[in-house]
């Protein structure tokens, strides 16, 4: 390569240095950085000399330029010549020096290169920069920033010169007036100084190990002393940052007298810089530093400044750190060094200040303080030793504090303190107790507080973070086993730690699991050593004797509740050598107290345990751990459990694994539970210890205040714990505790009361309705007497409460008491008790109360006591005398409540309590029966839905969620005593007596009366069915009745009345059944369908539920008694003024009968009667009712066929809804159908679908207008073929019909509607609407009366490809017509090939048809089915290809492209008779190509991509002498604008390339075109990229060369990536080694292309270009033409595409 090409390339690279878009900018610096790796010395001249040459250039311009410079010196330093370097270093100082101003982004630049030079060349760089650097003469400011910079990158080289520097800089510094010019001079003398310190640190690999600290201190004191004197008091806050940061990094190499004696000075005036600066960490670094040297020294002068430095440092450890911000984290960190430093030689006045500080409120405050301490107790392990207890003690107050993020800072600091032995000191429990407190926190309430402030710290992460650190100090602090167990044990009762349960019981099982293992005494804990205090001996520390502080001087901690002192022994003092404060640090006195709280008793630890677990999911899921703790701790809580509850706590915990909130069974759950404590009492087998247990769980009660449903679990557990005891008094005693300490107002909590007292009265029958009696006549239920004390007494309200439980106890007693006592006791005991507190009587007058308690108390007392004596009457006879009077009771009740609203539970209560009394003797009278279950009703039904809003008092209104379990309590309770009252009668009477109760309510208006009444009926039969026998012959003579009433609602609105409708329909025709005779379990078949209708049911749709209802007529007609039958009539008359008009099907069935047996005599009334159903269409809403009429019109079109036809086609167009069903309607006969599509066919044939008609007078143009009866005919067609009943129809006149509504298609394609559209239609009414809806479109009804075709044709799989691919839409768009046709036609071939023979036959004459749209749409249809193969399948083949040939000569240029494609298509769908063709074939082609009449290049479009089909399947002897010519006809198209041509010509190509192999004139051919596909790789266009892939690989044989076979086909796959570079670069590797001799010629094509009209393929001959050059050797490069090269890339470096001037300059790197 020629040096003036490499120049001219390298000076265009220069130019081109600073263009405007960064990524060309990049790829020239990285090619000037390619050509100077290979040929530095050369590159850095010419860069030299480009800089001396152009010294106006701009900035940035001149500042890449030497960035490049500097890359090359730095990889390439080795290989440039001295003289170069000599050089190098003039330019680059010359270029930093030579504006006196700064510029920064220059100069810096400059500066690098002398910084990169001096890595290898210090003495040259240092002779340069220090004859710019001579005393008395202020230097440039990047003289002195380089010399720093080389101080940095050169250590061992820099320092030696180091000293000369620093003896020339001092006089300087004095002269230096520039705030710039001094921070230059700061940040110099501080890097040098860093640089002294790491040369001394490693004087081992130093070269001059004699060098010392002093050799440098006197010119260091002495910058110091101008640089702290005077610039340090600079208004320059910078200036003031960077002498602070010198001052820090020199006081180090300071002789440490001349330090000592500016300490006084230097600490308070680097501190003070904290209040002139914001940025505080350079200063906090410097200070650190400053602080470090004086204790390295031993300075005494510290002292003195201890105080105000500690109040300092203080304040800025207090600073709020942004963690995103890194300064600040820094600045916290150099800080707390600080402290660390000053804990060497201050320990006890740091202590001291630290917990003095402590005691500030302030949160910041308190929070630094814990920072810091935290910090020492890590990092000061050793000095921190001795002042544990003071520490510990001093946490008092930050332990208090109610800021959380304090307390997240206590947190850290007690998980410091735990790791080094503080918690296991006396007073670490309260810092234990500090944590699981928090351990219990509660969610945090969002006050309204948006956004939240970041450092905020919420409760549930404060919660978070104590429970890993309580894990923490369990599973990894094994010095604190001992301390924690079993002392977290204290945690569990208290009511106030109920949220940390979960993290203590882990806890505590890892810690019990742990003794276990290692079988250590204390695993077993004695609960009877009250005051346990669990800090072991071997762990109470007291300090050293040599600190003593005045025993006045600290205040005492007060004993908090429930905890225990230490013991004398074991309290601590501090030392007597600390020399504090008086009022510095808490003594721990003799009263200070061991913070831990005495052990609960066992019987407690177990009921609290057990409570947790009956709700298992709360507390963050604490059911499972609770359990799991049981197990751990069965040794300490009784010896007998441990075996019990190994056996039965594990398949509780499995069942927990298993469930969720949700699919929990709570009662089933509760009732484990029980068991589980049953059988523990029963295993422990002593009395002594169930009574014990009874009396602490009563005692406990309390705790659950706040929690009703954990406290109503503990009365149960404490009635089944009174089961077990023997002791009667015992029994009584907590009896009477349980009844005085309970908290009566509270509903949950007096059924908790009543079912203990239930269960206990299990065992102690006599004593617990004893304990009853005795507590009513107690003092807790005396009331004032008199009528004014009646009505002023302030108890009044509590009394009522306490008797309501007393009422609730007597039903459980009842309930759960020994069925052989109860019946005895039941008037004198228990009813007279509930009566006598329910009823209360003033001055001998009977006052009904009016307390909602005790009305609930009472009705379910009555329904639990009836309940029980249900179950005694099984065993023994007995007449319950206070039925009619409770009943009358609970009735008024029910009465007394509102009808238009449910707030309370009455209603479900009274209900199941009428349901449980019914079944007792003696029996209800009719009237009472009919009383009872009117008002049930009425009271249950005519109340509004859940849902519905309630207008009370807000107070009183409940959640929808309430109201709903409400409903559904109460329609349950009302089922069970409808079932019970008919089981006393269970007869067709006894069915009918409640049934006219709810058929009222079946025809209600309103759809939840309706629901609720049908769903009550199908409750009521399924019960009378299940409990039916018959043993006498009796007729079940209401069928017909409740038939009649029950199957009109099969049509209900409510899809739950018209399922459950069908459920009583099914269940009425089974009851009938069992009274024919047959067995319960006999299953009828029609029967047994009603269930398939069932789910008819769900579907709205008109038609579905018409064909339900008349199957379910069919099914009512076969088993019915024709006694019955009169009956069911009557009833459906009466359905047919139904106010839902649901009686459709008894009007279907009476109107269409008529029809089918008289309609024949009605040929003069047919029009007047589709007249009049017209008219009644548009009133009807039920789609039954149209559905009737609909059939209603099919009866007489079979009766009058063309009257029905010409007079529905007369109707005006569009057809509305009314007209479309009735013409819907007439597809339902598929003979019918049939019939009806032949007439309109023949009509279609004949007339003509459109007319031409002129636009204006004005305009020339013609527009197509449609004819009126064409168009209604295809309207018709597709509303009849809308009716799946046409398939057969359909399928029979398939071909027929598809050729019909094709070419109706292709004629109705730009159709436009006539403006008199409706002008022959029937009455003047009609008329008058003459004009057509916008949305009313010619070619949509074709379209859509095609698709629908296919679809009753059942070829759906033809319409779902054309569905997705929006085929239809395209056959309506005039310009994409043809595409949406070939659509159709190839999922016709994919999908319907057998019907594609008769289908071409009835087309094959319509491609002779005047109109030019329905040759078109005929051709393309043919053109598409040559692509298949089914066509020679088929023997179509010589149909379609004569069809085609006929229509090459078309006047149509649309029909001659579609039969060229046509042609082309055969060789895809029949290859195989390509060459019996191929005359023929090639000929059109040829003919297609030279198509003159083609200005769209459509036709030759066509005809490349057809001869391209039709190659790959031709026989060489076909083609071989056209080669060439279709080669020279191509070749053209290569550089076509239009992408597709340009992607089809290339195809072209690849498929020419097989008939010329072997031919040395192809081969030629070939390389002509190579270069242009290789650039085309990098084609903006897709499909011309894949082309040129796919024409390679064919070439690729072709080509000559092996290795560029073997590329081509291993890499240009279509469907595969190609990297473009590596590719180009690989292939011109293989261009220059097996075509040297072609170079010349490809390296010229190649440069043609640089003036391409797309800037990708621009780029790809740079590329190209690049890599050649890159690759070629040296001997031949006489082959190519470089000055074209060079000029076309100067050219394109100057490219308006960023992309085409990076790949220019990326070429130019390769020149070398």
């Amino acid at each position: 390569m020629e040096e003036s090409d490499v120049e001219q390339v390298s000076l265009s690279l220069l130019d081109a240095a600073n263009d405007r878009d960064p990524v060309v900018q990049e790829q020239v610096r990285k090619s000037i950085l390619t050509l100077g790796k290979q040929q530095p010395d050369k590159i850095l001249g010419m860069c030299q000399d480009y800089l001396v040459k152009h010294l106006k250039l701009a900035t940035g311009h001149r500042v890449i330029i030497l960035q490049t410079l500097e890359l090359i010196v730095q990889f390439k330093i080795d290989e440039i010549s001295y003289k170069r370097i000599k050089s190098i270093i003039s330019l680059a100082s010359d270029e930093m020096t030579r504006s006196k101003e700064v510029v920064a982004d220059w100069q810096q630049a400059a500066s690098s290169i002398l910084v990169a030079v001096g890595k290898r060349y210090i003495n040259d760089i240092m002779e340069e920069i220090l004859s710019k650097f001579q005393p008395g003469v202020l230097p440039h400011l990047f003289v002195v920033q380089t010399l720093a910079s080389l101080s940095e990158s050169n250590v061992y080289g820099m320092v030696p010169f180091l000293n000369a520097i620093l003896g020339t800089m001092l006089p300087m510094l004095s002269m230096t007036k520039q705030d710039t010019m001094k921070c230059i001079f700061a940040s110099a003398l501080s890097r040098f100084s860093e640089s002294i310190l790491e040369y001394l640190a490693n004087l081992d690999k130093a070269p001059d190990p004699t060098v010392r600290k002093d050799t440098f201190s006197s010119e260091i004191y002495a910058s110091y002393d101008i640089l702290f004197s005077n610039w340090l008091q600079s208004r320059d806050p910078k200036l003031r940052l960077t002498v602070a940061e010198a001052l820090g990094s020199m006081s180090h190499l300071m002789a440490h007298d001349k330090l000592e004696e500016q300490l006084p000075k230097l600490i308070p005036t680097v501190v003070s810089l904290y209040k002139k600066n914001s940025e505080h960490y350079i200063i906090s670094k410097s200070l650190c530093q400053i602080l470090e040297a004086s204790v390295n020294m031993g300075s005494r002068v510290l002292e003195t400044q201890i105080d105000n430095l500690l109040l300092t440092l203080h304040q800025e450890v207090c600073a709020p750190v942004d963690y995103s911000n890194p300064p600040t984290v820094k600045n916290h960190n150099e800080v707390l060094r600080c402290f660390s430093i000053l804990a060497n030689t201050f320990p006890d006045r740091l202590i001291v200040f630290v917990l003095q500080k402590l005691e500030n409120n302030n949160e910041r405050n308190r929070m630094g303080s814990l920072a810091v301490l935290r910090h020492l107790i890590n990092s000061s392990t050793s000095l921190m030793e001795t002042k544990k207890l003071v520490i510990l003690t001093s946490l008092r107050q930050p332990l208090s504090d109610q800021s959380n993020k304090v307390k997240k800072m206590v947190v850290q600091v007690i998980s410091a303190m735990a790791h080094h032995g503080y918690l296991e000191l006396e007073g670490g429990e309260l810092l234990v107790k500090f944590i699981v407190h928090h351990c219990a926190l509660p969610d945090t309430l969002n006050c309204g507080r948006h956004p939240l402030d970041p450092e905020d710290v919420t409760n549930e992460a404060l919660r978070s973070i104590c429970e890993n650190t309580l894990h923490l100090f369990t599973t990894t602090v094994g010095r604190l086993t001992d301390v924690l167990w079993p002392s977290l044990l204290c945690y569990l009762t208290p009511a106030q730690y109920s949220s940390a349960t979960t993290p203590l019981c882990k806890s505590l099982i890892l810690l019990g699991n742990k003794k276990k293992a290692s079988q250590e005494p204390n695993y077993i804990i004695s609960f009877s050593e009250q005051g346990f205090c669990p800090v072991p001996a071997r762990s109470r520390r007291i300090l050293s004797r040599s600190c003593p502080l005045p025993q006045d001087s600290v205040p005492l901690l007060p004993v908090p509740a429930g905890f225990c002192p230490a013991p004398a022994s074991s309290r601590m003092i501090l030392s007597r050598s600390c020399q504090l404060p008086h009022d510095s640090v808490p003594l721990l006195q003799d009263s200070f107290p061991v913070l831990q709280a005495s052990l609960p008793s066992p019987y407690v630890l177990m009921i609290r345990l057990l409570v947790n677990a009956a709700f298992p999911f709360r507390g963050r899921g604490r059911g499972a751990p609770s359990l799991r703790l049981l197990c751990v701790l069965s040794p300490s809580i009784h010896p007998n459990t441990q075996k019990v509850w190994e056996t039965e706590i594990p398949p509780l915990l499995s069942s927990l694994e298993e469930s969720t909130v949700e699919s929990l069974n709570t009662k089933s759950w509760e009732d484990s539970l029980l068991e589980l404590l049953s059988k523990t009492l029963v295993a422990v087998s002593d009395d002594r210890w169930s009574c014990q247990l009874s009396a602490e769980a009563t005692h406990y009660l309390p705790t659950y205040n706040s929690s009703l449903e954990e406290k109503s679990f503990l009365y149960k557990c404490i009635g089944v714990t009174l089961q077990l005891c023997s002791s009667r008094d015992a029994v009584r005693k907590q009896l009477q505790e349980v009844l005085v300490s309970a908290r009566h107002a509270d509903a949950m909590e007096r059924t908790g009361v009543a079912i203990g007292v239930g269960l206990c009265a299990a065992r102690h029958f006599g004593d617990t309705l004893a304990k009853l009696e005795d507590f009513s006549k107690s003092d807790a239920l005396k009331k004032a007497s008199g009528i004014f004390g009646l009505l002023k007494d302030k108890n009044e309200v509590d009394i009522e409460k306490v008797k309501s439980t007393l009422i609730l106890c007597y039903g459980y007693v009842a309930l759960h008491s020994p069925p052989d006592q109860l019946l005895s006791k039941m008037d004198s005991n228990i009813l007279k008790g509930i009566n006598k507190h329910f009823n209360t009587k003033v001055l001998g007058i009977k006052v009904e109360t009016k307390d909602l308690t005790m009305k609930l108390s009472l009705i379910q007392s009555v329904g639990l006591v009836a309940r029980a004596v249900a179950a005694c009457v099984q065993r023994q006879a007995y007449v319950f005398s206070k039925k009619h009077e409770l009943l009358a009771v609970i009735m008024d009740f029910i009465k007394a409540e509102p009808a238009d609203t449910i707030r309370t539970p009455i209603r479900h209560l009274a209900l199941e309590t009428c349901a449980v009394l019914v079944n007792l003797d003696p029996v209800l009278t009719e009237n009472e029966n009919f009383d009872m279950l009117s008002s049930c009703l009425a009271s249950v039904y005519r109340l509004p839905p859940a849902d519905s809003p309630d207008g009370g008092k807000e107070d009183e209104l409940l959640s929808l969620q309430e109201r709903e379990a409400l409903y559904t309590d109460m329609f349950g309770a009302l089922h069970d005593l409808l079932r019970n009252v008919l089981a006393r009668d269970l007869t067709p009477d006894g069915l009918q007596s409640v049934f006219k109760h709810i058929e009222v309510y079946l025809s209600s208006k309103l759809d939840h009366e309706r629901e609720r009444a049908v769903n009550t009926t199908a409750d009521l039969l399924e019960f009378y069915l299940a409990s039916l026998t018959v043993k006498n012959m009796v007729t079940f003579h209401n069928l017909g009745a409740l038939l009649g009433r029950l199957a009109p609602r099969c049509t209900d609105p409510s899809p739950l009345v018209r399922r459950a409708a069908m459920d009583c329909i099914y269940t009425l025709l089974y009851i009938q059944l069992r009274y024919d005779g047959f067995a319960l379990d006999y299953k009828d078949e029609s029967v047994e369908s009603l269930i398939t209708l069932r789910e008819k049911l769900n579907n709205p749709d008109h038609t579905v539920l018409y064909r339900t209802c008349s199957e379910l007529t069919k099914i009512i007609s076969k088993r019915l008694p024709q006694q019955q039958l009169n009956t069911l009539i009557f009833m459906l008359f009466e359905g047919l003024v139904d106010p839902q008009a649901n009686c459709s099907r008894a009007s279907s069935v009476v109107l269409n009968t008529l029809l089918k047996n008289r309609g024949a005599g009605l040929q003069d009334l047919v029009p007047e009667i589709l007249e009049v159903l017209y008219i009644r269409l548009q009133a009807i809403s039920e789609e039954q009712v149209k559905v009737a009429v609909a059939q209603s019109i099919l009866i007489l079109a079979t009766q009058h066929l063309q009257t029905v036809i010409n007079t529905l086609i007369a109707y005006p167009l569009p057809f509305d809804n009314w007209i479309c069903e009735m013409w819907i309607a007439l597809g339902s006969d598929s003979t019918l159908a049939s019939q009806i599509m032949d007439m309109m066919m023949e009509k279609l044939s004949v007339v003509a679908p459109y007319v031409d008609k002129k636009e204006s007078m004005l305009r020339p143009g013609v527009s197509k207008v449609a004819t009126s009866v064409p168009l209604a005919m295809t309207c018709a067609l597709r509303e009849m073929m809308l009716n799946g009943q046409t398939a057969d129809a359909v399928v029979s006149l398939l071909p027929r019909l598809f050729g019909a509504l094709l070419v109706r298609l292709g004629s109705s394609v730009g159709v436009q509607l006539p403006k008199d559209i409706n002008s022959n239609s029937l009455g003047p009414e009609r008329k008058t609407s003459s004009k057509a809806p916008a949305f009313f479109d010619v070619c949509g009804v074709a379209v859509e009366a095609l698709r629908i075709l296919l679809a009753r044709a059942q070829l759906d799989e033809v319409v779902k490809p054309l569905d997705a691919q929006g085929a239809w839409e395209k056959m309506q768009d005039q310009q994409r017509h043809v595409d949406g046709v070939t659509m159709l036609a190839r999922a016709m071939a994919k999908h319907a090939g057998p019907r594609l023979p008769a289908i071409v036959e009835n087309l094959c004459p319509c491609l002779n048809n005047i109109y030019e749209c329905q040759r078109v749409t005929v051709t393309a249809f043919f053109s598409e089915l040559l692509n298949h193969h089914v066509v020679t399948e088929l023997m179509m083949m010589d149909v379609l290809m004569n069809s085609m040939m006929e229509r090459i000569s078309d006047t149509s240029a649309t029909v001659r492209m579609l039969s060229i494609r046509g042609l082309g298509n055969m060789a895809v769908g029949s290859p195989e008779k390509v060459n019996k063709y191929a005359k023929e074939l090639l000929a059109a082609m040829s003919s297609g190509m030279e198509e003159k009449d083609d200005p769209g290049k459509r036709i030759t479009l066509e005809a490349m991509t057809g001869l391209s089909k039709v190659l790959l399947y031709l026989d060489k002897k076909n083609v071989q002498l056209l080669v060439v010519y279709i080669f020279m006809k191509i070749k053209p198209f290569l550089e076509s604008e239009n992408d597709e041509i340009r992607s089809t010509s290339i195809m072209l190509l690849g498929n020419l390339s097989k008939f010329g192999s072997g031919e040395a004139i192809f081969k030629d051919q070939i390389h002509n075109v190579l270069v242009s596909l290789l650039l085309h790789l990098n084609d903006p266009s897709p499909q011309v990229v894949k082309a040129s892939k796919y024409a390679m690989r064919m070439f690729a044989p072709v080509v000559g060369s092996e290795q560029i076979m073997a590329m081509f086909q291993n890499h240009l796959h279509e469907d595969k990536g190609l990297h473009y570079g590596e590719f180009i670069n690989d292939l011109t590797k293989y261009i220059i080694q097996d075509f040297p001799g072609m170079l010349n010629f490809y390296h010229i094509t190649v440069i043609q292309f640089f003036k391409s009209n797309w800037a990708e393929v621009r780029a790809g001959a740079a590329m190209f270009i690049g890599f050649l050059l890159g690759n070629l050797p040296e001997e031949y490069f006489s082959y190519m033409n470089m000055g074209s090269i060079t000029n076309g890339l100067v050219l394109l470096l100057q490219d308006p595409e960023p992309l085409v001037r990076a790949k220019a300059a990326e070429a130019m790197g390769h020149f070398h």
